[in-house]
């Protein structure tokens, strides 16, 4: 059986980087039935109803590539570069292949990643989905992502990234660079639904122009092995707007190691990171980091954890101010939930159960920005079953 020693630091040499390569598929009605279950519950819908285009990387493969409107481009990543040689020019641009031993196995054994874009002034109605799968067992799946969203755009994109039911172990390394040009808007929301000894190992850097806002959501609510990811974003131009959202669960022997860094370059800028989390056994570091670099800058941090069964939960915010004339702030609790609230719930009719389970639920239930209807019906039903493995 498959052990992480370390769960703080994994060797990514104990992974393989080399799979058989999976068949192309036209149509994600011929999908297996076990894997078009895994994709509907991060978010990646098989009818592709409601989507502006799909794109699926099965280990090393890319299975399904599609663009269902105009004015957004979706490929892999070596295709993007034939179309675009300008493309070279943002690869490894933000994110440093030397920064670890991750990035640097990342650009050693690369696999295809997505290429993601929003043309000028494009309004892209619906969202773009996106599935990173894995389903050969200890196999190392290292992507490089790059998402554009041009002058005055509207993108919205939808990342679930997951594991076949069969699949115990396995390595997640996702490089990803994204560019909010000026006056655009990127909504991105990733979903993830790891294996029980999953180590992943996600590198982001987003750099927003200016006018640009940018709004990011995360959710992991499924057990993982574990997690470390730490995104950081630029705030470059004047007026420039990032939201950082998470919504954590920690079961039993599962590490995540989570958060967010802003760097406020410009006049006007604003920037808002909001943690939930809640082990039920397991271990959740909840980050946050905010840096002020000009006067002018507004931001806040607001994270909040419960500790259900014993377990870890550590909040660590962060806040930085370079000059006179910032204004930033934090908020931070850990704790369990009060007795009073369950009292006065209990009072009201309900079970001590059903007052726990309503508080819970209300706790993980943030209001996630830009989330469609469908998604969010999705979520309140993983909410639920969460809700049911807590009890």
């Amino acid at each position: 059986m498959f052990e992480l020693d370390n769960p703080r630091d994994v060797d990514p040499d104990i992974f393989e980087s080399e799979t058989d390569k999976h068949d192309y598929i036209d149509s994600l009605s011929s999908l297996s039935e076990e894997d078009a279950e895994k994709f509907i519950n991060v978010g990646v819908d098989a009818t592709e109803k409601d989507r502006s285009g799909t794109f699926i990387v099965k280990d090393s493969s890319v299975i399904h590539c599609k663009t269902c409107q105009r004015g957004v481009e979706i490929m892999g990543i070596s295709q993007a570069l034939k179309t675009h040689p300008w493309l070279s020019d943002y690869l490894w641009r933000s994110v440093d292949p030397e920064a670890d031993k991750f990035t640097r196995k990342a650009k050693a054994a690369p696999h295809d990643g997505y290429f993601i874009r929003s043309l000028p002034g494009q309004k892209v109605s619906h969202p773009v989905q996106a599935c990173l799968y894995i389903s050969r067992e200890r196999f190392s799946q290292n992507v490089h992502n790059i998402v554009i969203a041009e002058e005055d755009s509207d993108l919205h994109i939808i990342t679930g990234c997951a594991t076949a039911p069969h699949l115990v172990s396995g390595l997640h390394v996702g490089i990803s660079e994204f560019y909010v040009k000026k006056n655009a808007r990127l909504t991105f929301t990733m979903i993830h639904d790891w294996g029980q000894k999953v180590v992943v190992r996600p590198r982001s850097v987003t750099r927003v122009e200016e006018g640009g806002v940018l709004v990011s959501n995360y959710i992991s609510l499924k057990p993982v092995g574990s997690l470390q990811m730490y995104p950081t974003t630029y705030l470059d131009g004047p007026g420039a707007v990032a939201r950082f959202n998470s919504v954590l669960v920690a079961g039993a022997g599962s590490y995540l190691d989570v958060g967010s860094r802003i760097v406020l370059n410009a006049p006007g800028t604003r920037a808002e990171i909001i943690s939930r989390g809640i082990t039920t056994g397991g271990s959740i570091i909840a980050r946050g980091d905010l840096v002020g670099k000009v006067a002018g800058i507004k931001a806040h941090l607001e994270c909040k954890g419960l500790i259900l069964n014993d377990g870890l939960m550590q909040a660590i915010p962060e806040l930085t101010g370079h000059v006179p004339g910032v204004e930033m702030s934090h908020e931070a609790a850990v704790g369990k939930i009060d007795q009073r609230e369950i009292e006065y719930l209990m009072a009201r009719g309900l079970s001590e159960e059903a007052a726990v389970s309503t508080i819970v639920r209300g706790f993980l239930n943030v209001d996630i920005e830009g989330l469609p209807e469908n998604l969010k019906r999705k979520l309140d039903a993983a909410i639920s079953e969460t809700e049911k493995d807590m009890m």
